[in-house]
C-alpha cells in the first residue's frame, strides 16, 4: 500500500470518527447535528477543518464557565427585584410596564437584567450624528470611560477616537478599550501606543494563542457598549470604523440604530462592561468602585431591561425575549435586521402571529455583506410572505438595524442579529425598553424606511430564479452552522 492510501485512510477514519463524536457534542441540536454531518460526508476533509474552525460546542463549557460569577454593582438590586416580584410587591410604575410583568419575571430570573426606571433615550440613524455625540461626551467625561466594540478600525474614525481618548487620559480619566480580536482583526496594541503611554488600558477578548491568526471563529463578543463616568450609556448596532459613517463604496449609506441612554440602566451597562472586561483582562480586574455607580436623577420616563447572552449561559435569553413579545402582540410587529435566520422557534413564532392577523413587516437589506448568510435570509423571508407577513427590501444603503417593536408599545434594541450565530455563539447585549414614546419613534422610523424600500411580495419572490432558488437551498442547509 503505497503512502496516498494510508493517508486517505487515516483520513477517513478522522472523519468518520469526527462524525460519531458530534453526534454526542451536538446532540442537543439536531438541525445542527444533520448539516455538520452532511458537510463531512460531502465534503469530508474539508468537513473536518470546517468544524475545528466553526464547530459549536467542542470547548464552550470549559472557556465561559461563568456561573456564580457576582453582578458587580447591582447585586443587591436582582435580589430586591426578586422577593418583590415573588411577593407581588414590585412597582410597575406604570401601566405599560405592568402590561408585560411576566417578560420583566422572565428577564430578571434567568437573566439577572434588572428592571431600571426613569431613564432618558437618545436614538440615532446616522453614523455621523452617533460619533459626533460620543465625541463630545468623551471629551465632557471626568472621571472613566468604558468603551467596547465588536470591530473597532485604525482608520481615520478609529484614529479620531483613540486620539479623543488619549486626551482625556492625560487629563487623569481612567479610560479603559475593550475590543475583540476577530471582529477587530486587522487592529493591534501597537495602534493604541499613544493612549497606554497616556495610562489608558487596552483589553482584547478572546485573542488567539497564534500570533496574527486567530481560528476561533466562534465566541466572539459583539457587543458594542460605552460607559461614560456611569453617568451615560451606549449601545447598539454602530461599530467603529470608516464604513459606519457611509464612506464604503459597497455598502453606501450606513443605517443603523443606536441608544445614547441615560439613568437606572447605565448600571447594568456598566455592570456587563465590568464582567467581559475581566474576562478578558484577568490580571488587570476591576474591583468595585462607588464612582462607577453614582445615583441618578430621574431623566425620564423609560422603563428597560438591558438583556445579555452568549455561550457562557444555557439560555437563548434575547431569542427567548423576541419570541415572547411577538406572542405579547396584540396589533402589529416591526422587525429591522441585516440577518434572518431564525430557528424553528422563532420561524414558528413569527408565523403564528401573521397566520393570527397580526400586522407583521420584516426589513432586510437590498444587499449582502456575507453571500451564504444573505441567501439563507431569503429562503426564510419567503416561508414568512406564505403566512401573509409584509417584507421590504432597504434601498436607501446598507440597513443594519437590529430592532423588534410591538403594538407601538415595547422594543428590543440592540447588538444581536436574528440568526443562531448571534443567539448561541455570540456575546450579545439589547435593552428591552418598556415605553410608548421610545417604542413610537422606533415605529415612525420604521415607517421613515419603508419609503426608501421595495416591497417583496410573494409573488414576486415565487417568480425568482433558478440560480437564486438554488442559492437558497444551499444556504439554508448551511443556516444552522452560519
Amino acid at each position: 500500500m503505497d503512502w496516498y492510501s494510508v493517508v486517505v485512510i487515516i483520513l477517513f477514519f478522522f472523519n468518520f470518527t469526527f462524525a460519531g463524536l458530534i453526534i454526542f457534542i451536538e446532540r442537543k441540536d439536531a438541525t445542527a447535528t444533520w448539516a455538520w454531518l452532511m458537510i463531512l460526508f460531502l465534503v469530508p476533509y474539508v468537513g473536518l477543518i470546517l468544524y475545528i474552525f466553526l464547530g459549536q460546542n467542542l470547548t464552550r463549557r470549559r472557556l465561559f464557565n461563568w456561573e456564580g460569577v457576582q453582578k458587580v454593582g447591582i447585586v443587591d438590586r436582582i435580589s430586591e427585584q426578586m422577593i418583590q416580584l415573588r411577593d407581588k410587591s414590585f412597582s410597575f410604575n406604570n401601566n405599560t410596564v405592568d402590561r408585560y410583568r411576566d417578560l420583566i419575571y422572565m428577564h430578571l430570573v434567568n437573566n439577572d437584567a434588572v428592571l431600571t426606571k426613569g431613564n432618558a433615550i437618545d436614538i440615532f440613524h446616522d453614523g455621523q450624528d452617533k460619533f459626533d455625540q460620543l465625541i463630545d461626551d468623551i471629551r465632557a467625561a471626568n472621571h472613566h470611560i468604558h468603551l467596547q466594540y465588536y470591530i473597532f478600525r485604525n482608520d481615520e474614525l478609529g484614529k479620531k477616537i483613540i486620539y479623543e481618548l488619549t486626551e482625556k487620559a492625560k487629563q487623569g480619566v481612567s479610560v479603559r478599550v475593550l475590543y475583540d480580536e476577530l471582529g477587530s482583526r486587522k487592529l493591534r496594541r501597537k495602534h493604541f501606543k499613544s493612549l497606554a503611554d497616556a495610562g489608558g488600558k487596552i483589553g482584547v477578548f478572546f485573542p488567539s494563542k497564534v500570533s496574527l491568526i486567530n481560528i476561533r471563529l466562534n465566541y466572539r463578543n459583539h457587543r458594542k457598549l460605552v460607559i461614560i463616568d456611569g453617568e451615560i450609556g451606549y449601545v447598539g448596532g454602530f461599530n467603529i470604523g470608516d464604513e459606519y459613517l457611509g464612506k464604503s463604496e459597497k455598502f453606501g449609506y450606513w443605517r443603523d440604530t443606536h441608544l445614547r441612554i441615560r439613568g437606572e440602566a447605565v448600571d447594568p451597562m456598566q455592570t456587563r462592561f465590568i464582567l467581559d472586561w475581566n474576562q478578558a483582562s484577568k490580571s488587570e480586574p476591576i474591583q468595585y468602585d462607588p464612582a462607577y455607580f453614582p445615583d441618578k436623577d430621574h431623566l425620564g420616563n423609560a422603563a428597560i431591561q438591558m438583556v445579555s447572552s452568549g455561550p457562557d449561559s444555557p439560555y437563548e435569553q434575547i431569542k427567548n425575549g423576541y419570541i415572547k413579545l411577538i406572542f405579547e402582540a396584540e396589533e402589529s410587529i416591526y422587525i429591522q435586521t441585516p440577518y434572518f435566520i431564525p430557528d424553528k422557534s422563532l420561524l414558528d413564532a413569527v408565523q403564528i402571529a401573521s397566520l393570527s392577523g397580526k400586522d407583521v413587516r420584516v426589513m432586510i437589506p437590498n444587499k449582502p455583506d456575507h453571500p451564504f448568510v444573505y441567501w439563507a435570509t431569503y429562503s426564510h423571508i419567503g416561508q414568512i410572505l406564505e403566512t401573509g407577513a409584509r417584507v421590504f427590501i432597504y434601498e436607501g444603503g446598507f440597513i443594519h438595524s437590529k430592532n423588534v417593536v410591538i403594538d407601538g408599545k415595547i422594543c428590543s434594541v440592540g447588538t444581536a442579529n436574528i440568526d443562531m450565530r448571534s443567539f448561541k455563539l455570540n456575546f450579545e447585549i439589547n435593552a428591552f425598553i418598556y415605553d410608548i414614546e421610545t417604542s413610537g419613534r422606533v415605529v415612525s422610523d420604521f415607517m421613515e424606511d419603508m419609503n426608501h424600500s421595495v416591497e417583496l411580495t410573494l409573488a414576486m419572490y415565487k417568480r425568482r430564479s433558478k440560480y437564486i432558488r438554488f442559492k437558497e437551498s444551499i444556504s439554508r442547509l448551511l443556516s444552522p452552522v452560519l
